[in-house]
């Protein structure tokens, strides 16, 4: 069958089972668009209003559903607007396709109209990146691109295709790509180590597991939960691994990090098998290196080779899928409960139950509302079960330490770009990708601001999606810093806000504002009843902090509650 390219594109995408594509048209990719047009009954292409916005959005859809996202801009502008977002996935192994048009191949290197080397500049933030220039070249490139990005550990990768290659005409066929030389996505597992990782386990006194998204990512849920039930270890979360295990499961002991729970961080420094399972020791959860775990064994499993080591040093690296590890481990293990050790948890909650949790989630003293009781009025009326999509920032640490999940895939955010702007265009992706589940999107006054366009996105393709801005006036983290480590100057933190409510209306959304406590209860329940987008701005206490906090660079045994 011969076809053009700008069709063997989309022929391409259909094979690989996609249909939704997030984009912006322009000049270099529109063939493209004009075969998107016929093939629009099989091919739904939501229209962003910022090609940041479609990266965020196609990274929102892959998170909630485990599917790759696909993003399409144009060349220069529209293809350098893409980058954050490609960064963000890069960081958060979040698997992305972008697809770009490019100028002519005679005109590349010409600096022709609205041509950018978006290979060069994508190359640092993308798992691969290719530059198609001839139209026979697509069907390979995109059965390769779709591969990379879901297999192993996934990632974005970027396929940029010269106007030309668009045009011309080619054989088509196609052929899912299964394997590439060289390229070893799944290590194999090697069940000697599984078995000195057993025996590590089933030798300690203060076990303690740690998980990260690796366990979404490899759909290991099930065996996350029959492993801590089966050994009675204490389990925590890093951010992305929220909801991997409900939040209520009595062996789930909270969030690391510098904002995570009191418990958790103090405790890292007293186990002594550290079992990390597919999580890489990010900074925010380690603190500092030097003071970090040191009197424990370190179990790590990844699928990652790059990962292992290269914080933390391990006893036993067991480099796989988690879920293959994880299957093999169990049967090794012995059944225990560790009874000692769990009330070391408890006792440690209590003190942040008294020191912070009380009165975040039920302010006295006349205090303003707080993040913290925002986000459990949320809980309360989605029956824990929501998917909420936080943007960058004092609530989303709100929300991560306060959201309560009973199903995986319930938690999209920005975790190591830490991209404001995020969670408005995440938020239309997860809501598309799962349009049975209520999706919250929690954002503060600052990175609302930053994509707030995509408010016509909802508005036009009719997107129900929750929008909540906890407004304090402020760019609330920062501050927070500034307060504690700056003497108080306010530098450049204080936001002067527009209307966010008539902006809302502008888009003909339905919007409403809280001030007062005593209407925070039916604003809720009205915005999560609406079958239609609602856009709900809670005026919350400005300077508010959240607590617990590891400063940085300090030891996770540093933490402090206020």
């Amino acid at each position: 069958m011969k076809i053009s390219g700008a069709e063997a594109v989309i022929r391409c995408l259909l094979e690989e089972g996609v249909n939704l594509v997030y984009g912006y048209p322009g000049g270099a990719i529109m063939p493209v668009y004009d075969e998107l047009y016929k093939f629009q009954d099989q091919l739904q292409h939501i229209l962003v209003r910022h090609e940041q916005g479609a990266a965020h959005a196609a990274q929102g859809f892959a998170r909630a559903t485990g599917k790759v996202g696909v993003a399409i801009a144009t060349s220069g502008p529209g293809a350098t607007n893409l980058v954050t977002g490609i960064a963000d996935a890069q960081i958060d192994s979040t698997p992305l396709v972008c697809i770009t048009g490019q100028v002519g191949k005679h005109l590349l290197g010409s600096d022709a109209f609205q041509e950018t080397d978006i290979i060069g500049i994508s190359t640092p933030v993308t798992k691969w990146n290719y530059q198609i220039t001839e139209a026979h070249e697509i069907p390979e490139i995109i059965a390769k691109a779709f591969y990379i990005a879901r297999s192993g550990r996934p990632g974005p990768v970027l396929i940029d295709i010269t106007k030309n290659a668009q045009f011309d005409e080619m054989e088509f066929s196609y052929t899912k790509c299964t394997k590439i030389r060289s390229y070893n996505p799944k290590p194999t597992l090697n069940h000697e180590k599984v078995a000195e990782a057993a025996a590590l386990i089933n030798a300690a006194k203060k076990p303690y597991i740690i998980f990260g998204q690796g366990v979404i990512l490899s759909e290991a849920e099930a065996e996350l939960k029959a492993l801590v039930e089966k050994t009675g270890i204490p389990a925590a979360w890093t951010i992305l691994g929220l909801s991997a295990m409900p939040t209520d499961h009595p062996l789930n002991v909270g969030m690391l990090g510098m904002h995570g729970n009191y418990g958790p961080n103090i405790l890292t420094n007293e186990c002594d098998v550290l079992i990390a399972l597919g999580m890489r020791f990010d900074d925010r959860v380690t603190g500092s290196l030097s003071t970090y775990a040191k009197q424990a064994k370190v179990i790590h499993f990844e699928i990652d080779p790059a990962e292992i080591d290269k914080n933390v040093k391990t006893t036993v690296a067991v480099l796989a899928d988690l879920k293959e590890a994880l299957t093999a481990l169990i049967p090794l293990v012995d059944k225990n409960s560790h009874e000692s050790w769990h009330n070391e948890f408890k006792e440690k909650y209590k003190i942040e139950l008294e020191a912070v949790i009380n009165e975040e989630l039920a302010p006295t003293n006349g205090k303003g509302i707080s993040m913290g009781e925002t986000i459990e009025m949320i809980n309360k009326h989605s029956n824990d079960n929501a998917i909420m999509v936080s943007d960058v920032g004092q609530h989303q640490m709100f929300a991560c330490r306060y959201a309560k999940f009973k199903t995986t895939k319930s938690n999209v955010t920005s975790g190591g770009l830490g991209t404001m702007g995020f969670a408005l265009p995440a938020a239309i992706g997860a809501k598309m990708g799962m349009p049975d589940r209520e999706v919250v999107a929690i954002i503060g006054d600052g990175g609302f601001q930053m994509n707030i366009q995509e408010l016509g996105t909802i508005f036009q393709s009719k997107v129900p999606v929750k929008i909540v801005v906890l407004n304090n006036e402020f760019l609330g983290m920062v501050r927070q810093w500034q307060e504690l480590f700056f003497d108080n100057r306010y530098a450049s933190t204080i936001m002067v806000n527009p209307n966010f409510c008539a902006i809302a209306e502008g888009y003909y959304i339905k919007a409403k504002k809280v001030t007062k406590r005593e209407d925070l209860d039916a604003a809720v329940a009205e915005m999560m009843a609406s079958k239609e987008a609602y856009f709900l701005e809670v005026m919350v206490e400005k300077e508010n902090n959240v607590f617990p906090m590891i400063p940085t660079g300090a030891s996770v045994s540093d933490i402090r509650l206020s």
